[in-house]
């Protein structure tokens, strides 16, 4: 046992590698995205983002327990609603990995954008009016090239570059917050009156989560659900490691958030608002008003060194998460081929490099690209708090390592929540990103048709739910109130409680049509194998 466990991640590097993932470019955009939203009750918005991400969390750690295993996001809802539900899963959160990887070139492109040197005048015309150029976007290609060679070779070149990167994404931001405190500190900007603190009123506290960034930037937590059997005391460890990463991180972001309102100086924000900053770089250009020159190149080169990190571990995650779906057999076996020599689904990566180049062609704004990789892993996401409690009607009698006392009111609660984070990603692109989620349908149905149609029928029953609930969403988003760009048939607050009432039924729904599927032997197989005291 103890030979084994040496191999194995204890709860540090559990964090660390977790904070690695979690602070990526959203730390260096979100502040800024969120003020320019909701001005100083962006603040809020980070906690409400916290909060919504948490509950969502705390459904994972039971199964992740009961189910450790690499890649196990996108294996639960295959496992009590069959193949189907698993497809939308999977390819839900496949899509936002294959926005990732732009996202974070995205970054680092638009850092470069503004860079003040004079030899770097070139770097000017990469951004234009907060969308990226065509010279950009070739520069995001390259970095995007970058990342998926730095896996095509070898884990360990991966393992010690992210390594080395995870002490600059904690000590940077930190600098960041003592450096602009020192040099400008102005708590007055939060204003002497609910009117001055909530200048835009409270619907864009909400928008801020999903339109900033904010749910976005506490992403991440899947990492710990992924690595399942990698853990070293799993059963303590998984759920311990997914909290203390999630509240380090939002320690961070909150204070971030806080540096960024306070440091703004009175009489440029008298002469803008909030909504006035147009920054390429958020906290360098800060740097530079505040005549803090150092801090600013800093600022540019972790802007540099940072998202490549993030880039790189994503890249990694997302040729492992094709290899999963093609496992499944609803895509064409050759994507899933692994390199011999490597040991790296090399085809995968090459798939997804096409793709990430054609999303970001696509959605050219960080801000863009963060709202669609939101709302495509919050509808991954749906999928938790029903397996989870399906789980306790189907298999009583599996190991649970972790016994969940609040999951009863948690599983729904969170699926409340997270329908309504959806709901702020805002009309178009809650259309968008679900239609882009639709369209994998055919492959599923197709390799359905090969394959006989066995069990096809049975495993449309089981996700009828999820196909209805993302056509009600998509329906809710357009007719709902004109603060997040519907047509305000359902004016603001009423389409949070419409939205409430309809999501409790589709959860209920979901929960009802949960079935054994030879999937669920797997699972049984799986859960076997699970140690109820693993010291």
């Amino acid at each position: 046992m103890d030979s084994k466990n040496t191999t194995k991640i204890g709860l540090f590097q559990l964090v660390m590698l977790t904070l690695g993932s979690l602070i990526g470019s959203g730390w260096l955009f979100g502040s800024w995205e969120a003020t320019k939203i909701a001005g100083p009750t962006a603040i809020i918005s980070w906690i409400i983002g916290g909060i919504v991400i948490a509950a969502i969390a705390y459904d994972y750690v039971e199964i992740g327990a009961m189910f450790p295993e690499a890649g196990g996001m996108s294996r639960y809802a295959q496992y009590s609603h069959g193949p189907l539900l698993g497809f939308i899963a999977s390819w839900a959160n496949w899509i936002s990995l294959i926005t990732l990887i732009p996202i974070e070139a995205v970054a680092a492109v638009q850092y470069m954008s503004s860079w003040p040197w004079d030899w770097a005048n070139w770097t000017h015309s990469f951004l234009k009016d907060g969308t990226i150029t065509t010279s950009g976007l070739m520069v995001v290609f390259l970095f995007i090239l970058v990342f998926t060679l730095l896996n095509f070779w070898s884990v360990k070149l991966l393992t010690s570059f992210t390594s080395l990167i995870s002490i600059l994404k904690i000590g940077v931001p930190a600098l960041t917050i003592v450096m602009l405190t020192i040099s400008g500190f102005y708590p007055q900007n939060y204003g002497h009156s609910i009117h001055e603190f909530m200048p835009y009123g409270s619907a864009p506290i909400f928008a801020a989560t999903s339109a900033a960034g904010i749910i976005f930037s506490f992403n991440a937590f899947q990492t710990v659900i992924n690595m399942g059997s990698e853990i070293k005391k799993s059963r303590k460890n998984i759920g311990r490691g997914i909290f203390i990463s999630l509240l380090i991180s939002g320690v961070i972001y909150i204070l971030l958030q806080s540096t960024y309102i306070t440091a703004m100086k009175p009489d440029s924000l008298a002469a803008t608002g909030w909504s006035g900053f147009n920054f390429n770089s958020p906290f360098a250009d800060l740097a530079i008003l505040l005549g803090i020159r150092w801090l600013s190149v800093l600022l540019y080169m972790d802007a540099f060194v940072s998202p490549v990190g993030t880039g790189v571990s994503f890249a990694a995650s997302t040729g492992r998460a094709l290899y999963a779906m093609e496992s499944n057999q609803h895509i064409p076996s050759f994507i899933g081929k692994i390199n011999k020599k490597y040991g790296i689904p090399r085809v995968a990566m090459i798939v997804n490099l096409v793709l990430s180049m054609l999303m970001v062609s696509v959605f050219r704004s960080w801000s863009t690209l963060a709202t669609v990789i939101s709302t495509s892993t919050l509808i991954a996401y749906l999928t938790g708090p029903v397996t989870a409690v399906a789980f306790r009607k189907l298999a009583p009698n599996f190991k649970r390592p972790v016994r969940l006392k609040n999951l009863g009111w948690m599983a729904p609660l969170s699926f409340v929540l997270a329908s309504l984070a959806i709901y702020w990603a805002m009309w178009p692109t809650t259309i968008e990103v679900i239609l882009v989620i639709l369209i994998g349908l055919p492959f599923y149905f197709y390799y359905e048709y090969r394959a006989g149609y066995v069990d096809t029928r049975k495993a449309f029953y089981s996700s009828m739910w999820m196909i209805i609930y993302l056509i009600v969403i998509s329906i809710m988003s357009y007719i709902g109130s004109e603060q997040f760009n519907g047509i305000n048939w359902i004016h603001y607050p009423w389409d949070f409680l419409v939205i409430s009432l309809a999501s409790l039924l589709f959860y209920y729904w979901g929960i009802k049509t949960a079935h054994v599927f030879p999937d669920f032997y797997q699972a049984k197989e799986l859960n076997d194998t699970v140690k109820m005291d693993d010291d």
